[in-house]
């Protein structure tokens, strides 16, 4: 009786030790599962977001226009429309939404500051307009319409652009994102948006020669 009992325990004790090894196998493979489902959700996104990067950097016109280059007048030499840089007025453009087109020259010098400027067809839908206006509605930020404007929609940039069929291009928020007072990209990077001017188009704003506001 007395083995017939050692031997139930023994038979006992191996069973429970063999059950935590299934338990133990069970909970190793559960484990590397979800952490191989983890790394792959990682890799995805990481794949995604330079996919976006590329997308973004593929579709933006840059160039390398120096900084500083204070004039008095109009500027008529302008390689862009919009500019994205080179001479500008020593007045810059108060950052903000503007309903009516504003000087070129003004403007340039808010880029020059960090602003990003999103200029539009003056017949687009109200309500890409609208969507243009909350995403201007940040700091540095100049929103304004822009006749001749070859695309429904641009942005701009110190030395870069990029042209959209619509404010839900998600590459408008990317561009935004990336270059709006950016201190790598920024020539003046730390300069005010404000204390300029927030005139018109319509203005003669532009003969005031370089003198106390250059920067």
């Amino acid at each position: 009786m007395a083995k017939e009992r050692i031997r139930a325990k023994h038979a006992e004790a191996a069973q429970v030790r063999a059950e935590q090894a299934r338990r133990k196998r069970r909970k190793t493979l559960v484990t590397r599962t979800v952490g191989g489902l983890v790394l792959v959700v990682i890799a995805g996104s990481a794949g995604m977001c330079a996919i976006r990067n590329r997308q973004l950097t593929n579709a933006v016109t840059t160039a390398t226009y120096t900084a500083g280059q204070h004039v008095a007048g109009s500027i008529t030499s302008y390689k862009e429309s919009p500019p994205i840089g080179g001479l500008h007025n020593v007045v810059w453009q108060n950052c903000g939404i503007y309903d009516v087109p504003i000087h070129n020259e003004h403007a340039v010098h808010s880029l020059e500051h960090g602003a990003v400027w999103i200029t539009y067809q003056p017949g687009l839908p109200s309500d890409q307009i609208q969507q243009l206006k909350v995403l201007a509605s940040d700091d540095n930020m100049l929103l304004s319409p822009y006749p001749g404007l070859t695309s429904p929609i641009v942005a701009s940039s110190w030395n870069h652009q990029i042209s959209l069929e619509s404010a839900n291009d998600r590459r408008l928020r990317q561009f935004i994102a990336e270059f709006k007072n950016n201190p790598v990209t920024t020539p003046e990077f730390g300069a005010p948006c404000a204390g300029g001017t927030s005139v018109s188009a319509e203005a003669d704003s532009l003969k005031a020669a370089p003198g106390p506001m250059t920067r």
